[in-house]
């Protein structure tokens, strides 16, 4: 407790921070009421906060951190490159040697470009697939999240006023001001959905310069993206000439190369992006080597002049290349096998304490929501006022247990947890299943 105010020290720094921060924060998921809890240190699967309370970290930072805290590994890399430099304006070997990596893990991966953040990954991959073909607009899933970038946030959080017909998707701006002319180059489908989503891409044959796909969105529902629904996007966009780019920036823990591991076809890019970095910020676009093009200096006419002073730094990609050697193929499958045994055991909480909920997910990854099916698209994973009621209740209870989740009452697993840590987490959902029953 602050000895001059009597509040905790979370709480008198929050105060602080709300004259100098607007809303107090840097970024909105950290938000709690009636103040954010601020972390002291972390190791392993825990995070201690700054009132000394220990908590099982299911969410390790939005999905990026997928071995969790300080492993020794990583934080030997970074110590090492600390003591040569943090950035040049030169080269680094380290760039190459990570590149190699990567690139190694998937024969989709033919090149690849280091930036700074999955928003990154992603705004460089749109303008990469309108320089290669030319055109301007874009097509993406109704609600599917890809950063804050004006073109790939339209119809992220749409709502029944909103959305407009499903054979039609209004394209409904996020931020207040974004341009009309923004609005009408995103071409809005539905996910899950052949027939509707094939109609609608038919109306803007020629038009397209790629359709952008997340394989396992987390806003639209955490449900992986079934094989017919992108096997007939990757067929319409080989017909039309448009690209299909994946947005496997939190879905790339799912497989050794990436969720697209799960499907029969191969995009022409992918972004990338959170576990990559191995605790510090990246992004990276894949792909095609004649797509990836675009973006290369030495070229007679650059079609995509692109650069970044942190882009490639070292501290990244030391981290970053520590991290994915770690996370080989028997590591995905440990973690993968782990997120199947909560699930299960999560559906057993369900059938025990009567509450309607189900469990979604996939790789690593998985959702509760608190409806009877499990849904197929953003219009059924919109939440009524007293499902949010409910998820409030819920993940208060999960967090004042002891357990930090996204606040979807998402989970995000990593390689430093065990059986018995899953396990507790499925006890404590069950005690709160008991609550909302």
């Amino acid at each position: 407790m602050s000895k001059v105010t009597g509040q905790s020290v979370s709480a008198a720094l929050y105060e602080r921070a709300l004259g100098i921060l607007p809303g107090g924060v840097s970024r909105n998921t950290v938000l709690r009421k009636p103040h954010p809890l601020y972390a002291d240190f972390a190791s392993g699967s825990r995070v201690t906060d700054i009132e000394g309370v220990e908590r099982i970290d299911f969410a390790n930072n939005m999905a990026s951190l997928i071995h969790g805290h300080g492993h020794p590994e990583v934080v030997a890399a970074v110590t090492e490159q600390l003591t040569r430099g943090t950035a040049f304006t030169l080269a680094t070997e380290v760039e190459v040697r990570y590149a190699e990596h990567i690139c190694g893990r998937n024969p989709a991966f033919e090149m690849v470009r280091f930036v700074n953040s999955g928003t990154e990954a992603i705004m460089g991959s749109i303008k990469a697939a309108r320089a290669f073909t030319g055109r301007p607009k874009i097509a993406k899933v109704e609600g599917s999240y890809h950063g804050q970038y004006d073109y790939a946030e339209v119809s992220q959080t749409p709502g029944p006023t909103t959305w407009g017909d499903m054979d039609h998707p209004s394209s409904v701006p996020v931020a207040h001001g974004t341009p009309a002319s923004a609005l009408g180059d995103v071409v809005i489908i539905p996910f899950n959905d052949v027939e509707r989503a094939r109609a609608i891409l038919d109306e803007h044959s020629g038009e397209l310069a790629c359709v952008l796909l997340d394989p396992m969105p987390h806003r639209v529902g955490l449900r992986p993206a079934e094989p017919d629904f992108v096997a007939a996007l990757r067929d319409w966009t080989l017909k039309d000439g448009a690209l299909l780019v994946l947005d496997e920036v939190i879905t790339f823990r799912s497989g050794y190369g990436g969720a697209q591991d799960g499907y029969d076809m191969t995009p022409d890019l992918t972004a990338l992006g959170k576990a990559i970095g191995g605790g510090f910020p990246v992004g990276a676009i894949v792909g095609r080597a004649e797509v990836m093009d675009v973006m290369n200096p030495l070229a007679e006419k650059v079609l995509f002049p692109h650069s970044g002073t942190f882009s490639a730094n070292p501290i990244t990609m030391s981290a970053g290349l520590a991290a994915m050697e770690l996370f080989d193929k028997a590591a995905v499958t440990r973690l993968n096998s782990l997120a199947d045994h909560a699930m299960a055991g999560i559906d057993d909480a369900i059938r025990s304490t009567g509450v309607t909920a189900c469990v979604t997910g996939g790789g690593s990854m998985f959702r509760v929501h608190l409806k009877q099916q499990p849904p197929r698209n953003y219009r059924e994973a919109f939440m009524t006022p007293e499902e949010n009621r409910q998820l409030k209740v819920l993940l208060d209870h999960l967090f004042n247990e002891g357990f930090m989740m996204i606040n979807t009452c998402t989970a995000a697993l990593s390689t430093a947890m065990t059986e018995a840590d899953i396990d507790a987490l499925v006890r404590t959902l069950e005690s709160g299943f008991a609550k909302l029953s």
